[in-house]
């Protein structure tokens, strides 16, 4: 089968082959044939080394598709069911599960160092990126993954809300739980960005802030709920125009940066929220002066897959998408094909995508 291969981590393009085969079926077990795959920065981010992700590997973690078999002991999908890969799945039994903080569950991210995949010319093993890798044409991962969506769900759509949406629209009702009438700055305003903005819009915000130093990602924004769009450099300027110069009463980070973590946290004001969605390096270090954390009492509040039962978060935003609630459609703004994947890498990087749908 086809799926698209990076040899090392540090490179900047995908090898798309045709000698790979997804390995590791049996009890306990789902084989999926993709049929649409969102490219996310979180993609990007291990390809270069920022995320840990053993290599080679096939990246891809925002995927849909159907069923094609199961191992013994899968009841909850058959063979034929159409269902979006989640690649963070709950176990149910270990203590974050127990304690309903099931995106803390360490389960999937465990699956990220077990080889789902085989070269069949030398039978080399290869990694799917968060137990997953969706840039390939079939997935074998745990049945926990796969999980069934509606008959009316396209596949591009659930693609989204396996990761981006659910990640964006979880910071803002979830974690940061924004309230009406509130002000709101979005930093970074990308798929997840975006999604983090229809969130803060869902919950009632009066000000909305995007920020984003591509042009083309702040009109977006303002086409997806925000109230206005500016430049980093502008951003002084509209918290004066908009909070008085107090602050903005939720500040959204989804770059994953040390410096727009500090940017995000000098811009909230005091007794303010400070959501962290970017995923960042694990040697990027964000400093804080003990008074400042003392007197301020700025709420820090890091938000991982949206901050809550995924499984819920999913269903919710499937019934606000069919409300007519949130826009899915429109943060597609491109498509290509597997074979066209370092044309979305390059639609990424230069920021004129907000998301990229691979069609398999």
């Amino acid at each position: 089968m086809r799926a698209a291969l990076l040899h090392e981590t540090g490179q900047d393009k995908l090898d798309v082959l045709d000698d790979v085969e997804a390995v590791g079926f049996g009890p306990g077990r789902a084989r999926i044939r993709i049929r649409a795959t969102g490219l996310c920065h979180s993609d990007v981010s291990a390809m270069n080394g920022v995320l840990p992700q053993p290599a080679p590997f096939v990246p891809g973690h925002e995927g849909a598709g159907e069923v094609l078999d199961v191992g013994d002991g899968v009841t909850h999908v058959k063979e034929g069911d159409r269902v979006l890969v989640c690649w963070l799945p709950a176990c149910g039994r270990c203590p974050a599960c127990r304690r309903g903080q099931t995106q803390l569950c360490l389960a999937g991210f465990m699956n990220a160092g077990t080889p789902n995949f085989r070269r069949t010319d030398g039978g080399a093993d290869v990694f799917g990126f968060a137990g997953t890798g969706t840039f390939a044409e079939e997935v074998v991962v745990d049945a926990s993954c796969a999980v069934p969506i509606p008959d009316d769900v396209p596949f591009d759509i659930a693609a989204l809300i396996g990761c981006g949406v659910t990640t964006g629209l979880g910071a803002a009702i979830n974690t940061a739980d924004v309230a009406a009438g509130s002000s709101v700055a979005v930093i970074g305003c990308g798929g997840v960005g975006i999604a983090a903005i229809q969130g803060a819009r869902v919950k009632g915000a009066a000000e909305i802030v995007a920020v984003d130093p591509v042009a083309s990602r702040r009109e977006a924004a303002l086409k997806f709920g925000a109230t206005r769009a500016v430049a980093p450099d502008e951003l002084a300027d509209a918290r004066r125009t908009v909070t008085a110069d107090e602050g903005f009463d939720y500040v959204f980070e989804v770059v994953g940066k040390s410096s727009t973590a500090r940017t995000a946290y000098e811009t909230t004001r005091r007794g303010g929220t400070l959501c962290v969605v970017g995923a960042g390096a694990m040697d990027d270090q964000v400093q804080f002066t003990m008074f400042e954390l003392f007197f301020d009492e700025k709420r820090i509040l890091p938000s991982l897959y949206g901050g809550g039962d995924v499984l819920r978060s999913y269903e919710r935003a499937i019934a606000l998408w069919r409300a007519g609630r949130i826009d899915l459609e429109g943060m597609i703004t491109h498509r290509v094909r597997l074979t066209e994947v370092n044309e979305a890498l390059e639609q990424m990087r230069s920021g004129t995508a907000l998301r990229t749908c691979i069609e398999l």
